[in-house]
Parts: structure tokens; C-alpha cells; sequence
């Protein structure tokens, strides 16, 4: 029984980390319709800037997370800006075929910087953090992994509904053409967006890095679980996000847990092509109906 919980408390919280992950990944789909394959990369170029920061510039690891978040949040603004901007009303493959070669781009400068083999980040999290619930001993990685999905799904709550951006970009979802004509700045709805996604993703990196060890093809290879977890909740739905993210983490917890470790990058895709056959806009997407 105790090895059910400590399964059920990995999952949980690595479930967390991908449904906050995920969250920026719906924020893209919802304002701007496009699908960001490039997500895998941004998560990489996250851990890989911390670990700079940590063994390059010697930097403490609060001051190297602050400092990377927040040139995750300029990082993502620039991509918008730069690439993506000009192809405004072009046809979306255009943009979501961008997003494909802007990961291969990123996918090669950290190669070129870092090469592909794996690093791990100096130890900076107290074991003092080790929690004992019942008899079940909880990683202090894990707690942080935990406590980080929790804050960040506050402070995302909180600005969503309280600050104008937040509502500004409730509202461009729901309906561009109905936001601009009420004099919300889209574009920058959109940057705004892009920018959010990137410091989602470059957190989770760092926390999938302090977990399994940093690696470019393997974070690339994470980052393609946000399709899974996005499908099972609904790919316009933020709370949908959460909760497949919560549910894909138990999922492989348990599979690597009780069946084989081999298996449990199988079973999102398996578990994608299952609610895909029942349930195609997943379990909180919003149905569409086409009037002809």
C-alpha cells in the first residue's frame, strides 16, 4: 500500500507539472487557433538556461530561476514579434509550419551549445524538504514540483480573473472579432500569450530537469506530451489542461510503477488515440456544431 501512494504522490505531482505546462500551450490555441510544436523546445531552453546560470555564472539557484523565468517571458515575446507578427492573416499552416521550424532552430543552438548529452543541476533543494506521510517518504523534488503547480495555477487563476490583461485575454479567446471591436489590442493579446507559454514551459524544464536529469531530446520528447494531455481535456480548455495533465501523470507513475518503465511513454498515445474514438473535442472541449 505504501508503494501505491508514493506512485500516486509522484504521479500527482509530475501530473501538475504537465498540466501547468500544458496551460500555455491551450493560451496559444484559444487567442491565436495555432498549434505550438515547438513547445518541447522552450521547455529545453528553460533547463538549459538555468543550468547556465548555476554552473556558468555561479549564480544561486532562486536568483538563476527568477532571472530565467523571466527571460522565458522576453523570450516568448520576441518570438511573437519577430516570427510570427508578420504572418498575420496568412493561412494558419503557414504559422503552425513556423513553429516547426523554429523548434528545429532551437533544438539545433542548444545542440550547438550544449551538445546532446545529460547534465544534471548542482544539488540546491534541502532534503529537509523530504515529507513522511504515512509511512510514505516524499522527494523534496517532488513537494517542490507540487507546491510550484500550485502556486503557479493561483497566481494564473488570479490574473485571469482579476487583472485586465487576464480578462483581456479571456475575452480574445472566446471571440476575437468581438474583442477588437470592443478596442482590445489582439496583437498583443497574442504576444502576451506566446510570452506566458514560453515561462510555463522554460519552469517546467527546470523542474523536469532537477527530476530526470537535463537533456535536449529527451525535454523535446516531453514537451510532445502536452498533445495527449491537451486532447484528453479539451484543447480549448485551461482547466481541461490541468486535469488530463494530472491524469497522464498518474497514469505513467502507475505504468512505470507496476507494469514496465519501457511502457510508460506509451501510454499518453494510447490514451490519445482512446479519447480521440469517444470523445473527440476531449472531456472539458467545447463542441462544435456547423449550421448548413
Amino acid at each position: 500500500m505504501e508503494f501505491f501512494w508514493q506512485l500516486m504522490i509522484n504521479g500527482l505531482s509530475l501530473g501538475f507539472l504537465y498540466g501547468i505546462s500544458a496551460m500555455g500551450f491551450v493560451m496559444i490555441y484559444k487567442s491565436s487557433s495555432v498549434l505550438n510544436f515547438a513547445h518541447g523546445e522552450l521547455l529545453a531552453l528553460g533547463a538549459y538556461i538555468f543550468l547556465a546560470f548555476m554552473m556558468w555564472f555561479k549564480i544561486p539557484a532562486i536568483p538563476a530561476f527568477i532571472i530565467t523565468l523571466v527571460l522565458c517571458f522576453a523570450f516568448g515575446f520576441l518570438v511573437e514579434r519577430v516570427f510570427l507578427r508578420p504572418l498575420i492573416g496568412e493561412p494558419l499552416i503557414f504559422v503552425i509550419m513556423l513553429t516547426v521550424g523554429l523548434a528545429s532552430m532551437m533544438k539545433g543552438a542548444i545542440l550547438l551549445l550544449w551538445g546532446g548529452n545529460l547534465y544534471t543541476y548542482p544539488e540546491f533543494i534541502p532534503q529537509t524538504l523530504t515529507l513522511s506521510l504515512g509511512g510514505v517518504n516524499i522527494q523534496p523534488v517532488y513537494n517542490v514540483s507540487f507546491m510550484l503547480g500550485v502556486v503557479f495555477l493561483l497566481i494564473f487563476g488570479f490574473f485571469f480573473k482579476y487583472t485586465s490583461q487576464g480578462i483581456f485575454m479571456r475575452s480574445v479567446a472566446d471571440n476575437q472579432r468581438a474583442a477588437l471591436s470592443l478596442g482590445v489590442n489582439v496583437r498583443r493579446i497574442f504576444a502576451l500569450s506566446w510570452a506566458i507559454a514560453a515561462l510555463v514551459a522554460g519552469m517546467s524544464g527546470i523542474v523536469l530537469g532537477v527530476i530526470n536529469g537535463i537533456n535536449v531530446h529527451e525535454l523535446s520528447a516531453i514537451g510532445l506530451k502536452v498533445f495527449p494531455v491537451v486532447i484528453l481535456g479539451g484543447l480549448d480548455s485551461i482547466a481541461g489542461a490541468i486535469v488530463g495533465g494530472v491524469i497522464i501523470g498518474v497514469l505513467e507513475s502507475f505504468t512505470g510503477g507496476y507494469l514496465t518503465p519501457s511502457l510508460r511513454d506509451v501510454v499518453p498515445y494510447i490514451i490519445l488515440v482512446g479519447i480521440l474514438m469517444v470523445k473527440p473535442y476531449g472531456l472539458f472541449g467545447q463542441v462544435e456544431i456547423e449550421r448548413v
